[in-house]
């Protein structure tokens, strides 16, 4: 779809240059006698605000999980949801005075939950007419000044992402969003608001927002030809000097990137996914940067900017509304300007409050209609399915997802020049707690099974690719030498790889030897009961995240795309279910691979 250029670099640019009046008059912070060269024996002045920070709220607004259908909970009892985010925000305005807050986001807030999913595609919001979505809704209510665009925001497409825009009171930043043709940011790059203080000077406070590289890549079907995503420090590198020439006191990044440093990606990503630590280090000028994407916590971490020496304080909150950022500010007025004497930051845990009752009475219809959406019932299984073992058993419940895909390629290459070739398929164990029940399943039980919008794509490999693609695998098992105990609570996640970086391959047949060294542990790999011929080609069914570089896989981002479509796995899953009436393990598990060491089965 093409982009409207009025709405799309008029807005930008009135939102880019804006500047709002967010502050009021404020109880003077006590004076701490320090002279700081104001001479006369006077007191400095001194103004204190804070900054209140959530990411990766990816559709959140309930402490529900719908792909349970129950209230959410995990180990540690943390708790999700915008609703509580709410209850911190006002304790939190309560305390300071709501004139010396702000509150920012820093990305990936319109996908993850079924809620989310619902008003992208089932009931969504781009319709004639069409509501507005629960996200904008709950972060209007609760009074957001800015948010940084995250890369799911891109997932559903442009479309959606500027009706979601246009619903927010606040901005929507990305000053590394740019128009594939101008150049220019399709997003505000920044907006500054102006804290009033009780003596008379005004702080400015500019945020920067910046979003991930990786967009270029992971939404190529999205905003290929439309948008272009450079480095987060080439453009906070432009920004930063422009901001604090504009007169900004204070300037705050909020980055969708994590602070590692690193890339998931490897090659295939032109600039680091994870650069917030970097922009810190390398671009003078910035305070304290808010940082997103990694979905870790950091209450707080200080980086020193290798040209001035200054600390920037960075803090990631827990995803999902989880955890709530509180930037704190110290300023004192010295030559004419207010300086930052002194930033922290530290994390508020939602689960120790209610939901606000405002924000849940706000939603409660759009909730309902939600939990009704995935409750409705697609067909039955013969059995019961689990992911409880899948991480180190090839279960029936993974055989499914690569029966489903096997399927939908073979179908969408029958008659063509690779229809005569044989169609593998990989899937990952994405949820540990995934089931199918024996009886009625539900469109909640296929879609939690798959919880990410990942579509399919078509492959072409050679056996000798496909045999480094296993051994990558395979890294995801920690090294246990023969008669070593097992301990399955130990056995997986080798070097951090997470569940969702490990794949299963239908269609051949192989063991995984723990005990020997990676690079070297698949053993007896075959097809159709022969040794795997390293020149045979083979069509590999698998999902546009793996297919773009995701996990960094070696061969399959470079390897030839023979087909690839925008229906989400997780509906070809359902809508597979809905065809069959009845879904009969017996017809397609079959155990291809296990885990081994010298020959012998681990379990």
């Amino acid at each position: 779809m093409p982009l409207n250029r009025r709405t799309f670099l008029g807005a930008s640019a009135a939102a880019g240059a804006g500047v709002a009046i967010a502050g009021g008059s404020a109880a003077p912070a006590a004076a701490d006698g320090h002279g700081h060269g104001h001479g006369h024996g006077r007191p400095p002045k001194r103004y204190s605000f804070t900054v209140m920070g959530t990411t990766d709220l990816h559709g959140n607004v309930f402490n529900w999980d719908y792909f349970t259908d129950k209230e959410f909970d995990d180990k540690a009892h943390n708790d999700v949801g915008l609703a509580k985010i709410s209850t911190l925000v006002d304790q939190v305005r309560r305390e300071k005075g709501r004139r010396n807050t702000l509150l920012i986001d820093a990305g990936d807030t319109i996908q993850g939950t079924q809620l989310s999913y619902y008003y992208a595609k089932v009931d969504p919001i781009t319709a004639r007419r069409g509501p507005v979505h629960p996200m904008a809704q709950a972060m209007n209510a609760i009074g957001y000044d800015a948010a940084a665009l995250g890369n799911h925001e891109f997932n559903y497409g442009i479309p959606v992402l500027r009706k979601f825009e246009e619903q927010c009171d606040f901005p929507l930043l990305g000053a590394n969003a740019l128009d594939a043709k101008s150049l220019r940011p399709a997003f505000a790059p920044y907006v500054i608001k102006r804290m009033r203080t009780p003596h008379g000077r005004d702080v400015k406070v500019a945020i920067l927002g910046l979003t991930n590289p990786g967009i270029a890549i992971w939404d190529k079907a999205n905003v290929g030809g439309k948008m272009v995503f450079p480095g987060l420090e080439e453009q906070a590198a432009k920004f930063v000097p422009r901001l604090r020439s504009m007169g900004a006191d204070v300037v705050i990044v909020s980055a969708h990137s994590g602070s590692s440093g690193t890339s998931s990606y490897g090659d295939q990503l032109p600039y680091v996914e994870n650069a917030a630590g970097l922009v810190a280090e390398q671009v003078p000028g910035i305070d304290a940067i808010l940082v997103g994407h990694a979905h870790q916590e950091i209450p707080e971490y200080f980086v020193e900017n290798k040209r001035t020496g200054k600390k920037v304080v960075l803090s990631e909150p827990l995803k999902w509304g989880q955890r709530l950022t509180l930037f704190d500010f110290d300023l004192v007025w010295e030559k004419g300007r207010w300086v930052v004497e002194k930033a922290g930051s530290r994390v508020l845990n939602s689960n120790t409050v209610e939901e606000d009752p405002k924000i849940t009475g706000l939603l409660a219809d759009e909730h309902e209609k939600v939990v009704a959406y995935v409750n409705q019932v697609i067909g039955t299984s013969t059995a019961a399915m689990t992911t409880a073992e899948a991480a180190w058993k090839d279960e029936p419940i993974i055989d499914l997802i690569n029966v489903v895909q096997a399927e939908t390629v073979k179908a969408a290459l029958a008659g063509g020049e690779y229809a005569a070739l044989p169609v593998l398929s990989q899937a990952s164990c994405f949820s540990r707690t995934a089931q199918i029940p024996a009886g009625d399943v539900t469109i909640k039980d296929a879609a939690g099974l798959y919880p990410f919008e990942n579509t399919l794509e078509a492959r072409l490999l050679t056996g000798a690719q496909l045999r480094d693609y296993l051994e990558f695998s395979a890294r995801y098992y920690v090294q246990t030498p023969v008669g070593a105990p097992v301990d399955t609570a130990k056995l997986t996640n080798a070097d951090n790889t997470p569940d969702y970086n490990y794949d299963a391959v239908s269609g051949l047949t192989y063991e995984i030897d723990i005990a020997k060294p990676n690079g070297s542990r698949i053993v007896n790999l075959a097809f159709e009961g022969k040794p795997l011929d390293p020149a045979a080609q083979f069509v590999l069914a698998v999902n546009n995240y793996r297919a773009s570089g995701g996990g960094n896989f070696p061969h399959v981002a470079g390897a030839k795309q023979l087909w690839a479509n925008s229906e989400e796995i997780r509906n070809t899953i359902i809508a597979w279910v809905q065809a069959k009436g009845s879904v009969d393990s017996a017809q397609f598990a079959s155990v291809d691979w296990r885990l081994t060491r010298e020959g012998t089965p681990v379990f």
